[in-house]
């Protein structure tokens, strides 16, 4: 059976909050009040989509696709997909490859000429060759990330 995704809902907080601490451990999740406040702007903010896709009743993976407005290239739109992660119970199931098939599909059928990613993980961890095998192509440009200062 295929995995499948969807554009996640107000009523998946609980349960992509859960997700997510697999993808950042170290960080607690935002109190109650202040999640639920980050999660309706994420939810009503235009070209702003989670994906997920389920197992056995509960969220097992998830990417977020923002698609930006553009000026250049004749005003063609571009993607970004950030906060990836599937539960490490269910990896190599076809429930990661689901959600950034979705993404991708949807940032295509949005007009967007391209869409970019970062990641942290190393060869061994087998994570780049998952992005290659949904489409991404390395050596393009070089990624930088700027943080505030301490």
């Amino acid at each position: 059976m295929t995995a499948m995704a969807r554009q996640a809902v107000l009523a998946d907080l609980k349960l992509l909050l859960s997700l997510y601490q697999q993808l950042n451990p170290a960080y607690p999740p935002p109190p109650d009040d202040r999640a639920s406040a980050i999660w309706n702007d994420m939810l009503t903010r235009p070209g702003h989509i989670v994906f997920v896709a389920e197992q056995s009743g509960t969220l097992a993976a998830t990417c977020t696709l923002i698609m930006m407005p553009n000026l250049t290239r004749s005003g063609t739109p571009y993607g970004l997909i950030e906060n990836v992660v599937t539960d490490a119970a269910v990896r190599r199931s076809g429930l990661g490859r689901a959600v950034m098939l979705a993404a991708l599909s949807h940032a295509w059928d949005q007009g967007c000429y391209k869409v970019m990613l970062l990641s942290g993980r190393s060869e061994e961890s087998g994570v780049p060759t998952f992005y290659e095998s949904v489409g991404f192509k390395r050596g393009f440009k070089t990624g930088f990330i700027a943080f505030p200062p301490s």
